[in-house]
């Protein structure tokens, strides 16, 4: 190119951005010419849409194939397509998502989110692994291990959730926090770093009350002396007395964060249960680190709502009336102020639509009508329009008054 005032010749650098602006102009002509080229012959068949169903499919239809004990409280069960039914093969994955599983309990039909433990590639071979530890005082969980065995038939979402590795976003370096069960997402997330499925080192910071209830424990010793480069296991430990050669004693705190990852660049991935989110955001304030340097998993409902800031402790322990509309239905149930919404819906044995239960997915998303609700001050996941022509999400809401609302039916 000439530059006419000084008669000179310069060079020109083309950056990459622009080599995509112009390949983006050529787009449209392109397609034309496509068009133009193409068939008279109608299309029989959409591929794209056919594609759509088997990586989101709105329900899948699973049988209990295998069983394994991993610790005194954690089972692994390991899912396979249902034969008596639609489901032919499982939806692929991204490690770290989750399944929303819908049982009947009792009578009253209940969804839980439970990680995918199990490798994206393992899908691909016919089967989903999911990592259950019994709750003490557990609805569904007391409920699995009296009832379930191989053969049981159950239904669930397609892999569902935001909790995973993206390389337009994340650092290469991932450091997987866990406690108790939310080791889960972090075995799925190893195996799919060591299938090269990802290209990432993992580094999990795994806590435990009990060394006798350490899930995975020799399976993750030996994918980190296989794959040393790509995998690190660092177990802490709260328990009196610890025996375990290598352990770090008490919480994950800032200080044993510091010790064993490169803080500023990494990207931090934390599952486990309320209580250690809850320390967990302490620890890391302490970093000054950006937002998108930390997800977390959504854990599900809180337990103690009432201890959170904005809630009304005067009506703690009241009980509330709530009409609902569902298509023709009509019906009034109670409603305890401490538990959510969802809760008392099924309770009274509607079904209405749920995955995360974390106020995340939106999908049970519901129309207030009137009445007050507390919202869960953890994150309100609502989109402004919601907001403002009042829809809420029942798994995250609480009521404070009696409501009128009208859910959607499940699909």
């Amino acid at each position: 190119m000439t530059n006419n005032n000084k008669n000179k010749k310069f060079n020109i650098t083309v950056k990459s951005n622009t080599k995509d602006l112009y390949s983006f102009m050529k787009l449209v002509p392109g397609r034309k010419k496509r068009i133009q080229k193409a068939s008279s012959e109608p299309i029989t068949s959409d591929p794209m849409n056919e594609l759509a169903r088997k990586l989101h499919p709105e329900r899948q239809y699973l049988i209990i194939d295998n069983i394994k004990d991993e610790t005194k409280t954690t089972k692994t069960f390991k899912f396979i397509p249902d034969p008596d039914f639609e489901t032919k093969e499982l939806a692929y994955f991204r490690a770290g998502q989750y399944l929303s599983l819908k049982v009947e309990v009792n009578g009253v039909l209940i969804t839980r989110p439970y990680s995918i433990s199990s490798s994206p590639n393992d899908a691909l071979k016919g089967f989903y692994e999911i990592t259950i530890r019994k709750e003490e005082h557990g609805f569904l969980t007391n409920f699995i291990w009296d009832n379930w065995s191989a053969g049981t038939e159950v239904v669930s979402s397609g892999p569902e959730g935001f909790f995973y590795y993206e390389p337009l976003r994340d650092k290469k370096s991932i450091v997987g926090i866990g406690g108790g069960s939310g080791i889960t997402p972090f075995r799925s997330m190893a195996r799919a770093i060591t299938e090269s499925i990802l290209d990432a080192k993992l580094t999990i910071l795994y806590g435990s009350s009990e060394e006798d209830d350490i899930i995975y424990y020799e399976e993750l010793k030996e994918l980190e002396k296989k794959y040393p480069n790509k995998v690190k296991v660092v177990y802490i430990l709260s328990c009196e007395e610890v025996t375990l050669e290598g352990c770090e004693k008490g919480f994950i705190s800032s200080e044993i964060i510091k010790k064993y990852v490169d803080v500023n660049n990494s990207s931090f991935f934390i599952c486990g249960p309320q209580i250690m989110y809850e320390f967990l955001d302490k620890e890391l304030k302490k970093f000054d680190l950006p937002p998108k340097k930390i997800r977390k998993e959504a854990f599900g409902e809180i337990k103690n709502i009432d201890e959170f800031p904005g809630f009304p402790k005067n009506l703690a322990e009241k009980t509330f009336k709530i009409i609902v509309h569902q298509e023709n239905i009509t019906k009034e149930i109670p409603a305890l102020a401490k538990e959510s919404v969802l809760v008392a819906l099924e309770r009274a044995h509607f079904a209405p639509p749920s995955k995360c239960r974390s106020g995340e997915c939106g999908f049970c998303r519901s129309l207030l009508i009137s009445g007050e609700i507390f919202i869960s001050p953890i994150g309100d996941g609502r989109r402004m329009a919601d907001k403002k022509f009042n829809f809420f999400h029942p798994c995250y809401s609480y009521p404070i008054s009696d409501l009128e609302m009208e859910i959607p039916k499940d699909a």
